[in-house]
């Protein structure tokens, strides 16, 4: 049951897709309201054995209890524990214990979570401003909760079927004869390869929907190359215009108005990559579809995806940020002998970039109503998304186009999805993308992922290896690092057979990845689940955090730290365990319920099959586009008649409705022997 409670004059945020939603009357249930200065905080009394699942993309673990977060889409790549706020702003919270209830607090400015930091049995949700909309919803468990909320804001973002293949990304690739030897050095090492990234040095001069006419002299010829080769090119597009005059896109901005305006009316300016910049309005209607259109001319050269950036928005400076540094180092006096006056220099120096006096000083024309940013500021990455998101439908109207950004806010997952911005290549963040799966799920961002091996610093192979041990699972699994760093791609780090090995698996299950995440999206379930969600009764499943279910059939349960032969894992019920050394090298053993220390090498994948479910494998292949779906291998450990259903569509069309969208996979009992069906797509059934 779900009720909602208004306060104050709430902005609109297009996150809830639900209209039937009834209002709460009376006293609020289970949380105590305090007035403070015309803001409301929001206090429920926790119980000692209570997990707070949610936030989406948030630091710390599955259950955030004892943590600090701060709701406020931020550009900070230097992820470490202490930090309040990433790039999404996901207000979405599960209580789980004696009761279930679930808290999302719709409200587009800063919104601050106390779950037990200050007071470790309060849980205190303080929005920044009074105006907000509060739903409760109340469930029979956890994953009740969830499956309510996800029905309430509405379904998720379905990605084209080749955007599951591996993809090799670096800032920057920077013309096409780079781009062929990433290409020629994967396809020579057999490693399967699906798409290739462009980011920022592809454009002419940094301006968006341009190309360099030097780098590639022909760009819609080389998309078709490549895309011959089954490879896809996916370009980037950053949130910030270039001031230049002649430049289409800043002309048609600045004469229709659709650039946010400073106080006097002005275009507010912001330097960004191309230097100068203005930002387009993404919260008017005109100019989320003028800047829409602006697609079309990278779809027409043959484009089948993009990924949004910058759009926090990101800020490196601006000229009044930069005059206040010039002054307050004019007049400081080096002399003054007080050590807190040194660092307040450095941090005058050193925090120029996205500072929120800035984001105070801008505004939004929504349709008419005219809004600070800084009440609006986590919509503005998930506008940005929603303007592609509805032009593609315009230009593209029976095609699935790739789309996923940095920042974010519930509501932009129905048109997109994410990746969880700028990492680091520490194991840490390995760990943190492992646990932070189901809380984005949660939240309905359905495709998503890390950057695997870590975006900035330098990344070892063995590092790179486990995280894309890990990263075969997420429905975005794309190798990325920055400039300046240690060469991440596969074949940089010397021997490829292990890479190529591991990534093999990936496109053997990609049948039933596909098929998991497409069934999660069309119901409104997850992909990747917190073993609570399955095993309610089991106290010791309520409490770990680094073992996932993903989709009906498997459990995983990565190695995340460095050197490790194995790792510690907890079996909620007997298994069957599985180690992949290649798409076809394996090791099976059926192991009892409880704790146990499994090995697995660096070069080998782990993974659980739960007892009685089938998890169907193809033969692997370079892309996507060769994988052959009529044949099967079945594994399964059970020990009576199963069935699994494998959805399986073309892959780029909204066709989703078609009952021959499920192919039924069946282990049939016949006076006490379990066979295959005679299905023509099984082949070879491995049964333990």
């Amino acid at each position: 049951m779900i009720k909602r409670y208004i306060y104050g004059n709430p902005i609109p945020t297009n996150a809830v897709a639900a209209t039937d939603i009834e209002n709460g009357e009376g006293e609020l249930q289970y949380f105590s309201e305090i007035e403070m200065g015309g803001k409301i905080i929001l206090s429920y009394a926790m119980n000692d054995d209570d997990i707070v699942y949610g936030l989406g993309e948030a630091n710390r673990g599955l259950n955030k209890r004892g943590g600090l977060y701060s709701s406020y889409c931020t550009d900070d790549p230097n992820q470490t524990e202490e930090k309040q706020s990433f790039y999404g702003a996901h207000n979405f919270l599960v209580i789980s214990g004696m009761i279930s209830v679930g808290v999302f607090i719709d409200c587009p400015g800063e919104v601050t979570f106390d779950i037990g930091y200050t007071s470790p049995n309060m849980l205190n949700i303080k929005p920044g401003t009074g105006d907000f909309v509060l739903y409760l919803i109340e469930g029979k468990s956890a994953y009740d909760v969830v499956r309510q909320f996800r029905a309430m804001i509405g379904r998720s973002y379905i990605a084209p079927r080749w955007a599951f293949g591996f993809q090799q990304s670096r800032w920057s690739y920077m013309d096409e004869d780079e781009i062929r030897e990433v290409v020629r050095r994967h396809r020579e090492k057999g490693i399967p390869l699906d798409a290739v990234y462009l980011d920022i040095d592809y454009m002419d001069g940094y301006k968006d929907f341009t190309v360099s006419d030097e780098r590639f002299p022909d760009f819609p010829a080389f998309v078709q190359e490549m895309r011959s080769q089954g490879v896809r090119l996916v370009p980037i597009i950053d949130a910030g215009v270039k001031i230049e005059e002649g430049y289409d896109i800043y002309e048609e901005g600045r004469q229709h108005g659709l650039f946010c305006k400073r106080s006097d009316g002005s275009d507010f300016v912001a330097g960004v990559w191309p230097g100068k910049t203005h930002f387009p309005d993404f919260m008017n209607s005109n100019a989320r579809a003028w800047f829409g259109s602006k697609y079309k001319v990278l779809i027409d050269a043959g484009i089948e995806g993009f990924w949004n950036d910058m759009n926090e928005p990101a800020m490196f400076y601006t000229e009044e940020g930069i005059e206040e540094a010039k002054q307050y180092i004019a007049d400081f006096d080096f002399d003054c002998g007080d050590p807190g006056k040194y660092f307040e220099l450095a941090g005058k120096l050193t925090h120029m970039s996205n500072r929120k006096k800035d984001y105070e000083s801008f505004y939004h024309n929504m349709d008419g109503t005219v809004v600070c940013h800084d009440q609006v500021h986590n919509l503005y990455g998930a506008y940005m998304t929603r303007a592609a998101g509805e032009a593609f439908a315009q230009i593209v109207p029976d095609k699935r186009m790739l789309l996923f950004s940095r920042a974010s806010y519930i509501g932009s997952h129905r048109y997109g999805g994410i990746w969880t911005g700028d990492n680091q290549s520490w194991w840490s963040h390995l760990l943190m993308n492992i646990k932070m799966m189901p809380s984005l799920n949660m939240c309905g961002y359905m495709y998503s992922g890390a950057d695997l091996g870590g975006f900035g610093s330098n990344c070892t192979r063995d590092l790179l290896l486990r995280w894309l041990e890990f990263g075969i699972f997420t429905p975005l699994m794309r190798d990325h690092s920055a400039q300046g760093t240690r060469r991440q791609e596969c074949y940089a780090f010397g021997e490829t057979e292990d890479f190529k090995n591991i990534i093999s698996v990936r496109y053997s299950l990609l049948p039933y990845l596909y098929s998991e995440y497409m069934k999660a999206c069309l119901s409104g379930d997850m992909l990747f689940k917190p073993l609570e969600f399955e095993y309610p009764s089991d106290n010791f499943a309520r409490t770990v955090e680094d073992q996932l279910l993903v989709g009906d059939s498997i459990m995983i349960a990565p190695v995340y730290e460095q050197n490790a032969v194995g790792r510690y894992v907890y079996l909620p019920e007997d298994m069957l365990y599985v180690v992949f050394r290649s798409s076809s090298l394996r090791r099976y053993q059926v192991m009892s319920r409880g704790l146990h220390f499994i090995p697995a090498a660096v070069n080998e994948v782990p993974m659980f099959i739960r007892k009685n479910k089938i998890l169907p494998l193809c033969r692997t292949a370079q892309c996507t586009d060769q994988i052959d779906t009529s044949m099967f291998e079945l594994i399964a450990f059970a020990d009576s008649a199963c069935e699994y259903r494998m959805y399986e569509d073309d892959g780029i069309s909204y066709n989703f409705t078609s009952p021959e969208n499920y192919v039924p996979f069946r282990i049939v009992e016949n006076e006490g022997v379990l066979t295959a069906d005679s299905s023509k797509k099984i082949v070879k059934l491995t049964l333990y």
